[in-house]
């Protein structure tokens, strides 16, 4: 897959997480004692939303202002690490900083440091300005630091709107999307903050909270993000859309906004509709929480405490590179497959179901909207890239989804590594042209059977059937 070229533009900070047991409380307080077990650090803010749209396998640059101080320096190790170019304004004062301190999974406190200051962002510079200029997509990510209220970043990002999605994740602390946005995605609280004019509660007046910030913001359109209820999505025409979110079972939400606006930019960057782009984004911010939310992102080296239940979470709970290749340092089996699973059948379900069990983890490498073209030929796919790359991610058999624009599979797999490829249908090793890769980086050729009777082109042709009668 071609990466895509994403600028995230905004404030980032430094989270420090602070992890301990409870066993009693102070003696001069009637507060819990906590023994520190272990303590890591990651990037937050914009800085967490770029990292998550790097492990997502794009090519992610970070317009931000970092401060010249220790906590700088460390911020600018960790983005880096996560794949993510930093381009720096510079920031007259401390690099912000917060400090969470949890216990049993929950934050029990936080502190922040830093001042907000938003004159303190230094000027627009070239390196910032071609980013921009050069991006397949834009996130703004407005933590209200002064980093999105810039003058000259404003007006490259007005001007880049013009021409490319633009996604704008504001703050009630900074200024309003620059006109031209493809989408604003302000939560439901921030949403009946920026327009208090419409009264009540429900669907309705979020409808209708959406639609002032439509028209007030100049934006295409607008996504009000609904926590466990998933989001709601307005344009200038037609009706409102909500997408459901499936139900995160207790996870930790800090930074489930970051991972929903950095995964809805990515979608758009790859060609995906607002609405697909949407539900793209709401899976990936539950499917985030489930996974621990900004806590399972690790970029220090630190680990879990060794009491901790489950197997460790891959980076930020996406990024198909990321996840193989933690799973793989961690000693567990990589399983991959490839396809492009035009109209999932069920005869695709279990071959997933049966390459899930062959391993610890299964990645489906998809071929992208051109090159089923070119395989299938110009009707196909019915379905696009980002839709079948929702549904499969969707499947409890398939941990993460890459994309890839080649006819044949041979780049994804050298990114992937995986132990076994998995091939469905009716093949013998010897007639897999990306067998001879797959045994050269050390790994093993399985052939599943596709349920018999069930075939993507004859579903296609019973349709077209059933149309013309």
């Amino acid at each position: 897959m071609t990466a895509s070229r994403i600028v995230v533009v905004g404030d980032a900070l430094l989270d420090r997480d602070v992890e301990g047991t409870i066993e009693r409380l102070s003696p001069d307080a009637p507060v819990p004692v906590v023994d520190r077990t272990g303590e890591h650090a990651r990037p937050g803010g914009a800085g967490l939303a770029a990292t998550l749209a790097a492990a997502d396998g794009n090519d992610v640059t970070l317009v931000t202002a970092l401060g010249a101080d220790a906590a700088g320096t460390e911020l600018r190790v960790l983005l880096e690490r996560g794949g993510v170019q930093v381009v720096d304004l510079g920031l007259a004062v401390a690099t912000p900083e917060k400090l969470r301190i949890l216990a049993a999974g929950r934050s029990l406190v936080r502190v922040d440091r830093g001042e907000r200051e938003p004159s303190a962002v230094g000027p627009a510079t070239a390196p910032a300005c071609s980013a921009i200029a050069a991006a397949d997509a834009l996130l703004v990510s407005d933590y209200g630091r002064g980093v999105a209220a810039q003058p000259e970043i404003r007006r490259a990002l007005e001007h880049a709107a013009r021409e490319r999605p633009l996604v704008w994740d504001p703050h009630p602390g900074g200024p309003e999307p620059v006109a031209g946005a493809a989408l604003a995605t302000p939560n439901a609280a921030e949403a009946e903050g920026f327009a208090p004019g419409a009264q009540g509660s429900g669907p309705a007046a979020t409808v209708a909270r959406a639609r002032i910030l439509l028209e007030r913001w100049h934006c295409r359109a607008a996504c009000v993000t609904l926590g466990s209820e998933g989001a709601l999505l307005v344009q200038p025409s037609g009706h409102p859309v909500v997408v459901p979110a499936t139900p995160a079972h207790g996870g930790d939400a800090c930074g489930a906004g970051d991972r929903f606006a950095s995964r809805a930019a990515g979608a758009l960057a790859a060609g995906a509709s607002t609405a697909a782009a949407i539900e793209h984004a709401v899976a990936a911010a539950s499917g985030f929480v489930d996974g621990g939310g900004a806590a399972s992102v690790r970029l220090d080296g630190a680990d879990r405490r060794a009491d901790a239940p489950g197997r460790p979470r891959p980076l930020g709970g996406g990024g198909a590179v990321a996840i193989a290749a933690r799973e793989r340092a961690a000693g567990r089996r990589v399983v991959a497959t490839g396809g492009c699973f035009d109209l999932l059948h069920a005869g695709h379900v279990r071959m997933l179901q049966a390459a899930r069990a062959l391993g610890d983890c299964l990645v489906v490498c998809l071929n992208s909207n051109s090159s089923v073209a070119g395989l299938k030929g110009p009707s196909r796919p019915i379905v696009s890239q980002a839709g079948r790359a929702a549904v499969l991610e969707a499947l409890e058999s398939v941990d993460a989804v890459l994309v890839f624009d080649e006819p044949s599979p041979e780049a994804a797999i050298e990114r992937i590594r995986p132990h076994v490829w998995v091939k469905g249908g009716d093949y013998s090793a010897e007639e897999l042209p990306e067998a001879e890769l797959v045994a050269a980086i050390g790994g093993q050729v399985v052939v599943l059977p596709y349920l018999h009777g069930h075939s993507t082109t004859q579903l296609i042709k019973e349709a077209v059937q059933s149309d013309a009668a």
